[in-house]
């Protein structure tokens, strides 16, 4: 090997691990641990492959950045975790699919229920379902409910004068985990000077969650849903519905 390829090596050896810490911070930013698989399964690759090439740095800097990542993983996916060794415990891990595909229809058939209702009386709502990413650090700001979702259960949580009544409530499966739930606020500039608080928090938890969130108008009664960061509104009882059939069937898919 000359010297000119020697130093070329160098500079790729350099160069990938510039490349590692970039995707690690990449997947820090977006912190899905569905990401998790295909990152590890990175790293094994990249390792045997370093060896094969001869990028002895970038080896040695994997051998010794792994230990970091799982440390990592343990960390901010301790909920995840958590939730997963749970279902493990109580078996339900390979059947939580089917289950959830089984009560969708009911599930779909609450909600729409109360957001007709409410709709029609014109009282304001805020529900947040949730999806792949937990909203644990959202549900701490609310009143712990736990309890199976009903139409007539919304519809109280949401009544004029009830505590809960200006917050939001979290749907996680077939369960409302918290009511009158405070969430942050878009800080992107809307363009209807009409929204209030509950559509500009709507629009702020899609953009930092994927969370699906329906909002009623206290004014007018109109139905919006909001979802990665953008507001669809003046929604009838069939578009929701079909949005929401579509939702369950991408999550248990």
């Amino acid at each position: 090997m000359n010297p000119t390829d020697f130093t070329l090596l160098k500079i790729v050896d350099v160069g990938c691990i510039l490349g590692a810490l970039y995707g690690f911070f990449w997947v820090l930013r977006r912190t899905h641990i569905q990401n998790i698989s295909a990152v590890m399964m990175i790293f094994f690759v990249a390792y045997f492959g370093s060896h094969i090439i001869g990028l002895s740095f970038f080896s040695q800097f994997i051998e010794q950045f792994f230990v970091v990542f799982m440390v990592f993983i343990v960390v901010v996916f301790q909920n995840e975790i958590r939730r997963a060794s749970d279902k493990i415990r109580r078996g339900h891990l390979f059947f939580d699919a089917k289950t959830k595909k089984s009560k969708q229809p009911l599930l779909i058939k609450r909600i729409l229920q109360s957001v007709e209702f409410m709709s029609k009386n014109k009282i304001g709502a805020l529900l947040v379902i949730e999806q792949s990413m937990p909203l644990d650090d959202y549900t701490e700001s609310g009143i712990r409910v736990n309890a199976v979702v009903s139409s007539e259960l919304i519809c109280a949580i949401f009544w004029p004068g009830s505590p809960t009544h200006d917050g939001a409530i979290i749907i996680r499966g077939n369960e409302i985990v918290t009511a009158g739930c405070l969430l942050p606020l878009t800080n992107s500039k809307v363009s209807d000077k009409r929204l209030g608080t509950r559509h500009m928090s709507a629009i702020g938890i899609s953009e930092e969650t994927d969370a699906l969130v329906i909002v009623v108008s206290e004014e007018t009664g109109t139905i919006s849903i909001a979802e990665k960061g953008a507001l669809t509104r003046f929604l009838n009882r069939e578009a929701l519905e079909t949005r929401l059939f579509n939702l369950y069937k991408e999550a248990v898919a």
